[in-house]
C-alpha cells in the first residue's frame, strides 16, 4: 500500500488488511510513525487526524472561495491592494482544495504518482500563501513609506512583479518533488513528510523563518511610522486626542494579531521539519500541520472580511440590495 503526504498507513489500517487478506500480514511493514490514539477505535479504516486536515480544507476552500469571486466579480477591487489579497485568497484556495484532494486520493486512489503530484501541489499552495502574505506586507509598508506616489503606475507595476515572482518561486518550489527530488527510490532520505526528502522540508523551513523575519522587520517599521503620524497630527493640533492614542492603539494591536496569528500557525511546524526524524512518531507531524492549516482559514477573515469594500460587496451578494445612504469608507493599504 503506498504512502501518501503524511505517510498515512496506520497499524489499524495494517490489522484490517491483515484480517481481509491474511496472506499480506506477514508482510506489511510496521512502522514507529504510525497513530497511536487510545482513545479511538483500533479497527477504524480511516485516521482521524486526515479526516480533521480533510475538514480544515473544506473550511478554507468555502472561505477563500468567497473572497475570490467578491475580488474577480467587483470591478471597483482592481487596486493593487485587492490583487494582492486576491493573491493570497487564491493560494489559501487552493490549498484548500489540495487537502480535500489529499485526503480522496489517500483512500481511494492510491498512486505514487498521484501522491507526487498531490504533495507538489500543497507544497506550491502553502507556499504562495505565505509569499502573498508577504507581498502584502510589503505593499503596506510601500503604502506608508510612499504615500504620495503610491497610486501611480509605478506601483502598479511593482505589483505584479511581486506577484509574478510569489508565484513563480511556488510553482519552482513545488514542481521539485515531482521532478525528482524525493525519497521514494531512498526511504532513508525521506523527512516527516513523505515523499518529501530531509534537504526539500528544511529548505521549506528555512524559507518561511526567511520570509517571517522580513515580515517581523516590515511590521515593525510600519509600527514605527504608524506611531510617527499620530505624533504629527496631535502635535499640529498642540495636543493629544483621545482618537490618536486610540488609533494609535489599534493600528499596534492590529500588527500584533497579524504576526502572532502568523507565527502561532507556522513556526511549530517549520521548527518540526528541522528537527524531526522520519521515525518519530506520526501524530507529531499531524499536531503540527493542522495548526500551520489553520492560518489559511484565518487569513480572509483578517485580510479580506474587515475590509469595508469587501463588505459592501458581500451585503450586495447575500442580501441583494444595497442601501446608499450608509457611509462606507475604504480601507487604504496603510491602515494596519
Amino acid at each position: 500500500m503506498n504512502e501518501t503526504f503524511l505517510g498515512n498507513d496506520t497499524v489499524a489500517t495494517a490489522t484490517l488488511a491483515g484480517k481481509a487478506f491474511p496472506c499480506m500480514e506477514a508482510n506489511y511493514p510496521e512502522r514507529n510513525g504510525s497513530l497511536e490514539l487510545s482513545a479511538a477505535p483500533q479497527d477504524f479504516p480511516i485516521n482521524p487526524w486526515d479526516i480533521m486536515l480533510c475538514m480544515s480544507g473544506t473550511v478554507i476552500a468555502c472561505e477563500n472561495s468567497i473572497v475570490v469571486a467578491i475580488i474577480f466579480y467587483t470591478p471597483t477591487l482592481r487596486t493593487p491592494m485587492f490583487v494582492l489579497i486576491g493573491s493570497l485568497a487564491t493560494a489559501d484556495l487552493l490549498a484548500g482544495m489540495g487537502l480535500i484532494l489529499n485526503f480522496v486520493f489517500q483512500y481511494v486512489i492510491s498512486s505514487e504518482t498521484i501522491s507526487l503530484i498531490t504533495v507538489g501541489f500543497l507544497v506550491a499552495s502553502f507556499t504562495a500563501s505565505i509569499s502573498s502574505l508577504l507581498a502584502i506586507t510589503v505593499d503596506r509598508y510601500f503604502s506608508l513609506y510612499n504615500a504620495l506616489t503610491y497610486f501611480s503606475e509605478k506601483t502598479l507595476h511593482y505589483v505584479h512583479l511581486m506577484l509574478v515572482s510569489t508565484w513563480g518561486v511556488s510553482m519552482c518550489l513545488g514542481l521539485l518533488p515531482v521532478l525528482g527530488w524525493n525519497c521514494l527510490d531512498d526511504p532513508n532520505s525521506c523527512s516527516i513528510v513523505r515523499p518529501l526528502t530531509r534537504s526539500n522540508v528544511t529548505l521549506l523551513a528555512v524559507s518561511f523563518f526567511v520570509i517571517f523575519i522580513l515580515m517581523l522587520t516590515l511590521y515593525f517599521k510600519i509600527c514605527k511610522i504608524v506611531c510617527h503620524h499620530a505624533h504629527q497630527i496631535a502635535l499640529q493640533k498642540h495636543f493629544f486626542t483621545a482618537s490618536h492614542y486610540v488609533a494609535t492603539k489599534k493600528g499596534v494591536s492590529t500588527l500584533a494579531i497579524i504576526l502572532g496569528t502568523f507565527g502561532a500557525s507556522w513556526l511549530p511546524f517549520a521548527i518540526y521539519c528541522l528537527v524531526g526524524e522520519r521515525e518519530y512518531p506520526l501524530v507529531y507531524t499531524y499536531a503540527t500541520l493542522l495548526p500551520a492549516t489553520y492560518n489559511s482559514m484565518i487569513n480572509p477573515i483578517i485580510y479580506a472580511y474587515r475590509n469595508a469594500e469587501i463588505q459592501r460587496s458581500l451585503y450586495v451578494l447575500f442580501c441583494g440590495c444595497f442601501q446608499t445612504n450608509v457611509a462606507y469608507h475604504s480601507r487604504s493599504p496603510s491602515e494596519v
